[in-house]
C-alpha cells in the first residue's frame, strides 16, 4: 500500500543536527544516515535510561519476586535471570502499572535542544552484517511506558517499558531500505521516499505508543502493516521534540549465525541484551478486555527477539516507493 510521502528532503530543520564521530570500530555512515526522532508535541512519556528499569523493577515470575537474584542487577549480568526463570520473568515496578500518580522515572527524560537525553542512555544501535557488503543497522528506542489506544472509549494496550527501533540497510556503505516498527508489525521503504534532514531520515513517535511512522499525521493501525489516514485504531504523529538516538547510545555487532552480541567498545555492557524476559510487568490477572484485547498487557520482550523478526522480514518482504 503506497503512502503519500512529503518531499524526500525536508526544508524545514529545526537546529543544525550533525552527526557526531562514529566510535572506532562503527563505520561513519552508520551515524551519518541516522534516524532522527520526532516526539509528539503532547507526549508524556519520554526516552528512558535503560539502566533505569531495572534499577525501578524487581525480577519476578508469576508475580513472585525471584530468590538468587545476583545484587546489585545491572546491565552487566541482566542475563543471568535467564536460569531463574528464562523468558517467565518479568522486571515487574515497584509501583504497579496503576500507580495514581505515576513515579517520575516512568516518564522518560525529554530531549534538549540539541536533540540529547541527559543523565541517560536510551538507544542501542546494532549492526548485522549480512554478507555480500550489506549491513543492517538497528536503532533501538527505549521507553520505560507504553500508553496504549483508545476505542469505544475503552482505554487498552498499557505496559511497562517499549522497545522500537528502525532499520536501516546498507550496501558498499549507501542507504537503500528503511524499517519502522510499529506494534507487532511496521512498514518498509525505500531509502530515497522518505523524509529527511540532511541525510537523516526522520521516523514519526506516535503519541503514548512510540509506534515509529514515516510522516506525521493520523495513522490508523488496526491492520498490522496498513498505515491509513482515518481508521478505527490511531496513532498520532507530529513534530514536538526531536530526538537524536546517536548522542546518548549502545554499540554492539551481532552475528546472526550464532546469534550473539558483542560490543563495539569494552565500556558498553552485552549481558542485558540476552536477557530472555520481558522489559515490564506481566498482565494483570482478570483484565478486562476489548475484541481480546486487555487495557493492561505484559511488557515487551528486548531487541534480541527484534534482530530475528521485524527489520530483516519487513524489507525483505516488500519496499514502498512512496
Amino acid at each position: 500500500m503506497s503512502l503519500a510521502l512529503v518531499a524526500l528532503t525536508s526544508t524545514n530543520s529545526v537546529r543544525g543536527l550533525v552527526s557526531e564521530k562514529a566510535p572506532e570500530g562503527v563505520p561513519q555512515y552508520v551515524l551519518d544516515y541516522a534516524p532522527l526522532v520526532w516526539l509528539h508535541s503532547q507526549e508524556t512519556y519520554m526516552p528512558s535510561d535503560i539502566q533505569a528499569q531495572i534499577d525501578h523493577t524487581v525480577p519476578k515470575v508469576n508475580w513472585t519476586s525471584i530468590e538468587g537474584v545476583q545484587s546489585p542487577l545491572d546491565l552487566s549480568n541482566l542475563d543471568t535471570l535467564n536460569s531463574l526463570g528464562n523468558t517467565s520473568v518479568y522486571l515487574t515496578s515497584h509501583e504497579g502499572i496503576e500507580a495514581n500518580p505515576q513515579p517520575a522515572w516512568i516518564r522518560g527524560i525529554t530531549p534538549d535542544k540539541d536533540g540529547r537525553i541527559r543523565n541517560g542512555t536510551g538507544s542501542a544501535i546494532i549492526l548485522a552484517n549480512r554478507g555480500n557488503e550489506t549491513i543492517d543497522a538497528f536503532y533501538f528506542y527505549f521507553y520505560a511506558f507504553n500508553k496504549g489506544d483508545k476505542v469505544l472509549k475503552m482505554e487498552f494496550g498499557d505496559h511497562i517499558g517499549d522497545w522500537e527501533h528502525n532499520m536501516i540497510r546498507f550496501h558498499k556503505g549507501q542507504p537503500t531500505a528503511i524499517w519502522y516498527s510499529q506494534h507487532a508489525s511496521g512498514q518498509a521503504f525505500t531509502y530515497h521516499a522518505v523524509e529527511k534532514q540532511g541525510k537523516r531520515p526522520y521516523a514519526y513517535s506516535g503519541n503514548g505508543t512510540h509506534a515509529n511512522y514515516a510522516t506525521s499525521g493520523q495513522h490508523d493501525h488496526a491492520i498490522p502493516g496498513i498505515n491509513l489516514p482515518v481508521g478505527f485504531v490511531m496513532d498520532y504523529t507530529d513534530r514536538g521534540s526531536l530526538w537524536d538516538p546517536t548522542l546518548n547510545a549502545y554499540f554492539y555487532t551481532y552475528d546472526s549465525k550464532t546469534a550473539t552480541f558483542d560490543a563495539v567498545n569494552s565500556r558498553d555492557p552485552v549481558a542485558w541484551l540476552n536477557f530472555n524476559g520481558k522489559w515490564g510487568d506481566d498482565q494483570p490477572p482478570g483484565e478486562p478486555e476489548i475484541f481480546g484485547q486487555a487495557k493492561n498487557v505484559a511488557g515487551p520482550n528486548g531487541p534480541k527477539v527484534g534482530m530475528g523478526d521485524l527489520g530483516v522480514g519487513g524489507v525483505e518482504g516488500g519496499l514502498d516507493d512512496g
